[in-house]
């Protein structure tokens, strides 16, 4: 999936997760498997308006979402756990 941090380098925006959507990100959902990932690693993917509410829903019935920010919101507060 896209992520705000592979999405940096690129000088195309940023697109939706989605399967097949390549439209402008507008969200990022923040998110972790407790599986897998220590508890303050976030895992990121990103939405547009259109698909916001149905990753969130896949997240959420798993109870991996964690967070949902826009994207500049996202972006202000700099990397997070994950970053290189």
């Amino acid at each position: 999936m896209n992520s705000p941090e592979s999405a940096a380098g690129n000088t195309a925006a940023p697109i939706c997760s989605a399967k097949g959507c390549r439209a402008d990100a507008v969200w990022v959902l923040a998110w972790n498997n407790p599986k897998l990932h220590t508890p303050e690693r976030r895992k990121t993917w990103l939405a547009c308006e259109e698909h916001r509410e149905h990753l969130s829903s896949f997240l959420d019935v798993r109870s991996f979402l964690k967070e949902v920010v826009t994207l500049a919101e996202w972006e202000s507060h700099g990397p997070g756990p994950d970053a290189p």
